[in-house]
């Protein structure tokens, strides 16, 4: 590893230290921010569950820790990692993340301002990072007893939500776009708590309790399916299982359990975005009545 490599990763790993004793878990991610380490269970045969249970590293987000001989183990066994990502949604300080993007058509910043006057809440001043592309992550804990979902512009076009099973690129992350840093005096700032107000537009009314599965039979299947997935069929995979998904009523449900594995692949995250937004737009559309 070049000298120049080593210091990025060292930088990484002490930037990873100081937020898991900060109480926020993490995990190392590569320069195209997904987790550094793969999964275990690539090789086998049948499409695997395990979320860290097996006690090896390549979890994802599931390996996140605080526990600072953990963190240097994880990025012991990634000396490539460049970056860290921070668990969202885990105590204690069950982060949610606002990820504003300026490569929006709209502007996204302006968006969530009047999202603000509209349902009269206060963006409070809180930590806040600045991305390579422009754009911002601002930084909120949320109430234990909620479980706030990963979103995609469903607030607004731009505006992403970053909540239980979904995780921060950390600021000191050095990305094959650029480094993530925390915008000018935001370092010191305590979490702010997220506005109720704000908390109600992103968090899913409270469902009936099902002591079963959280998704429905097939929708394990469908998620199995994606896991599956081989390089040279993930896309076709996801699209397959995406559109299913939609055709049974359960794809928003499904979508962020889907892009999560389909993370696990070896996907991106834009392109499992697009791959199921692709996926909505085929269902949604009419078919065809045979007339002429």
């Amino acid at each position: 590893m070049a000298t120049h490599d080593r210091h990025i990763a060292t930088l990484a790993l002490a930037h990873a230290l100081s937020a898991a004793e900060r109480g926020l878990p993490v995990i190392p991610l590569s320069p195209t921010k997904l987790p550094a380490l793969p999964t275990p269970h690539r090789d086998e045969s049948e499409p695997s569950a395990c979320r860290g249970e097996c006690g090896r590293p390549g979890h994802g987000v599931h390996d996140a820790t605080t526990d600072p001989a953990a963190v240097r183990a994880l990025f012991a066994a990634a000396p490539w990692a460049t970056g860290y990502g921070i668990a969202c949604g885990r105590p204690p300080h069950h982060l949610i993340g606002v990820d504003l993007d300026t490569k929006s058509s709209t502007d996204s910043l302006a968006a969530l301002q009047h999202l603000a006057l509209r349902h009269l809440f206060t963006l409070p001043p809180t930590v806040t990072v600045l991305t390579p592309s422009g754009g911002r992550h601002l930084w909120l804990t949320g109430p234990p007893d909620t479980v706030v979902p990963n979103s995609a512009s469903r607030l607004a076009p731009g505006i992403d939500i970053r909540g239980a099973g979904g995780y921060l690129v950390g600021p000191g992350s050095v990305t094959a776009h650029g480094a993530y840093r925390l915008a000018p005096g935001t370092a010191d700032l305590p979490l702010a708590p997220c506005p109720r107000a704000l908390l109600r537009l992103i968090a899913p009314p409270a469902r009936p309790h099902h002591p079963a599965s959280p998704h429905p039979p097939q929708g394990q299947g469908l998620i199995h399916f994606v896991l599956a997935a081989h390089e040279g069929q993930r896309n076709t995979r996801l699209f397959w299982a995406a559109c299913r998904a939609y055709e049974n009523g359960i794809g928003d449900t499904l979508a962020p359990a889907l892009t999560t594995a389909a993370l696990r692949t070896g996907l991106t995250e834009r392109e499992a975005r697009a791959t199921i937004a692709s996926a909505a737009r085929m269902t949604a559309r009419p078919h065809p009545t045979g007339d002429a």
